[in-house]
């Protein structure tokens, strides 16, 4: 591997990581495209050189940990079997599919790679005594390191270098030989993220029109007949202390399948529950933190008040008066301005994780 080119790379690497202290977590599972050019150093076998070329993926973030990315790419380099009068180029087009483990979702994201796909490896080279040429067409596997910094929500820069391992095709003199093709890439792009969930707002409802006043017409008063009343028997509605449970407890981090030690939580609640007979309706609500798209949060905590009303049911509660809803980040306990680093921030927005048991009981009569 080319010592310029790991020098570079890692030049890239520390210098962007400067900027990463003042980083806020903006992971909204959105698309984006990545469009870039390509330094290829190839292996020794091929004896090719200055290289150029160019790159277009297109990603997906799938989760806090991961990201897939299709990549379609291009390079050319120039001969160089330091044969007198030699001329030709070593032409490669590879598309793979790349999954990127995320080490974060700050700013600054360093990440992992590793990617299958195919390429076309196409040796073409003339010398004044004799011909190398082949075309193949291989399988290819990648394997890399790399980082992507963001200056704003939709934009930002992604470097990486992989090693690529394919298979190439070179005859010379009518003698064919199957190589095995290591080529060492790095990469420099820009990120245009789309797709990106805007939060929900919700509508404010018109003012309703002024409804004209018309004078009734004068009607003759009729004295009724002396009606008795009876009296129906008071019911009073009863609201029980609200039960806040924390998420952690509950769930693994951005999970909603409930953990052992949160059944065992639930377990004192629904004993709670059982023990009220009058109870009429229990509603379970879910709340998130702000990391992650409003969407993205809101479906979280549907499932997570989902889970929780669900295993109330199977402990004796009534699930005709259960209830679930999420209200995703909507309704926070704290904010956490000016938190800086993802650890510190989710540690710091723990209470706003959280799920709500809110129930109801009426009584025969009002004491």
């Amino acid at each position: 591997m080319s010592k310029k080119l790991v020098g570079f790379a890692v030049a890239v690497t520390l210098s962007l990581s400067a900027f990463s202290a003042s980083a806020e977590d903006i992971y909204q599972g959105a698309w984006y495209a990545v469009p870039g050019v390509a330094h290829m150093d190839t292996g020794n076998d091929l004896n090719a050189d200055n290289d150029a070329g160019a790159f277009i993926a297109i990603g997906k973030e799938l989760s806090q940990s991961w990201d897939f990315q299709v990549r379609l790419g291009y390079n050319k380099a120039d001969e160089d079997t330091k044969i007198a009068g030699a001329s030709g180029d070593y032409k490669s087009t590879q598309l793979g599919l790349n999954a990127l483990y995320m080490f974060n979702r700050d700013s600054f994201r360093p990440f992992l790679l590793a990617g299958l796909g195919a390429t076309r490896n196409d040796v073409d080279y003339k010398a004044p005594t004799t011909i190398a040429n082949g075309k193949r067409t291989s399988f290819m596997a990648s394997l890399g390191l790399g980082m992507q910094y963001f200056f704003s929500d939709s934009f930002g820069v992604q470097a990486d270098l992989r090693r690529q391992f394919s298979r190439s095709k070179i005859t010379t003199a009518g003698v064919s030989s199957s190589n095995s093709t290591r080529n060492n890439l790095l990469s420099l792009g820009g990120i245009f993220r789309f797709g990106v969930p805007a939060p929900v707002v919700a509508a404010v409802a018109p003012e309703p029109a002024p409804i004209p006043v018309v004078e009734p017409a004068l009607i003759p008063v009729v004295e009724p007949a002396l009606i008795p009343v009876v009296e129906p028997a008071p019911v009073c509605v009863k609201k029980l202390d609200t039960v806040t449970i924390d998420a952690t407890k509950l769930f693994r981090f951005d999970k909603y399948i409930l953990k052992a030690e949160g059944k065992a939580a639930l377990d004192q609640t629904a004993a709670q529950l059982n023990a009220n007979p009058a109870i009429t309706n229990v509603l379970v609500t879910g709340h998130t933190d702000r990391l992650g798209s409003y969407a993205y949060n809101r479906k979280l905590a549907d499932r997570r008040a989902a889970q929780v009303a669900q295993y109330l049911a199977t402990k004796g509660v009534n699930s005709d008066v259960i209830t679930s809803t999420g209200r995703g980040e909507a309704v926070p306990v704290v904010a956490c301005e000016g938190v800086k680093g993802r650890e510190a921030l989710i540690k710091c927005l723990q209470p706003n994780r959280r799920v709500t048991v809110e129930a109801v009981a009426t009584e025969e009569a009002c004491k």
